[in-house]
């Protein structure tokens, strides 16, 4: 047998006992507590957050290190944004013409009202004309039974009149295209503070995308990893940082059936870590399955494996961990102890608890 191989076999060897010593462990454990507290293998979790950028660019600073403690708010990344800000220039500007857009078109509305005002005045004086006619006509006519005035002054009076009607006809079309030309003039003002609107909302957009471009963090925690670098370029939803949220640590393990019917919203649970395996931190569950599941392949004990299990999240307090959160940390194995039934004292073991 060659060295390698010889090395690899003490190594499963070690393995293989230190598995035996464990499931002993926990089957002695299991075997000291009282018939109505049950118990669960599992890992303490957290929610994780991803910091991503809202849209594509190139990373300028990363302000925060893995294994830093955040808060909501903090500026984390800042993406550069020197094509967002000739956006912006670009947008005041258009911003700018729009406005003299608007007084322009007002101001064409004052020339359309004057040029009305004028056009109604020579309704009425082509109007106050052709009463005149009319009225010279009457008379014109009716002197002409009696041969008063000639045949020619009455034709010219005649001629007069069509003409005062027709200067008549004239003035009120001039009038409706004055009142035609004040709706064209309110018209252009409409669409040009509709111009202003949309300038102005091509303004907000960019300072919005300005602001995002400083990616601040959702919400408190640790940054568990950074994913892409400074000079990157990403694209939109590109995620830069990894931020597990320490106000939202729970363990999730598995119950059977018997056990699982037993368990309530809000129960107290007892987690005891392997790495401090003499102090009990409370929490409460948070989670129940509806569905049974086959029990992970992390459960060690191998007759647990072979049932159908329930899924169990117990979430540990967020003042609690508000106190220890330089300590909270993921991953680390444990058990969860609850009374399913409420009559049972908690062991000596499980009695103490973190405050």
């Amino acid at each position: 047998m060659t060295r390698l191989a010889r090395t690899a076999l003490s190594l499963a060897i070690v393995a293989a006992l230190a598995a035996a010593i464990y499931a002993f462990w926990q089957k002695a454990r299991s075997a000291d507590l009282p018939a109505g507290i049950a118990s669960g293998n599992g890992r303490i979790e957290a929610t994780e957050v991803d910091v991503a950028a809202l849209s594509g660019g190139r990373i300028t600073a990363i302000l925060a290190r893995e294994g830093q403690t955040v808060r909501a708010g903090d500026v984390l990344v800042e993406m550069d944004t020197e094509q967002l800000k000739a956006q912006k220039r670009q947008a005041d500007a258009a911003l700018r013409r729009a406005r003299i857009g608007v007084e322009t078109a007002q101001s064409g509305v004052a020339q359309a009202t004057a040029q009305r005002a004028a056009a109604e005045a020579q309704v009425e004086q082509a109007q106050a004309v052709a009463d005149a006619a009319r009225l010279r006509l009457a008379r014109s006519e009716q002197l002409s039974k009696s041969a008063t005035v000639s045949q020619q002054l009455l034709e010219d009076d005649r001629a007069h009149e069509r003409q005062a009607r027709a200067g008549l006809a004239l003035a009120q079309a001039s009038l409706a295209a004055a009142d035609a030309g004040i709706g064209a003039a309110k018209a252009r003002v409409v669409d040009a503070e509709a111009a202003v609107d949309a300038a102005a909302a091509a303004i907000d957009a960019v300072t919005t995308a300005i602001r995002d471009s400083s990616l601040r963090a959702p919400r408190a925690g640790r940054v568990q990893y950074q994913i892409a670098q400074v000079g990157e370029v990403v694209a939109p939803g590109g995620r830069i940082l990894n931020i597990v949220a320490l106000d939202d640590v729970y363990m999730t393990f598995f119950l059977p059936t018997s056990q699982a019917g037993r368990v309530r919203i809000g129960q107290e649970v007892r987690l005891v870590l392997d790495a401090a395996p003499d102090i009990a931190i409370p929490a409460a569950v948070s989670y129940v399955a509806d569905v049974a599941q086959f029990t992970p392949k992390t459960v060690e004990t191998t007759a647990e494996r072979e049932k159908l299990m329930f899924r169990v999240k117990a979430q540990v307090r967020p003042a609690l961990l508000e106190k220890y959160i330089d300590y909270v940390k993921t991953g680390l194995p444990g058990t969860a102890y609850l009374k399913i039934d409420p009559k049972v004292d908690w062991p000596p073991g499980l009695a103490k608890v973190a405050q």
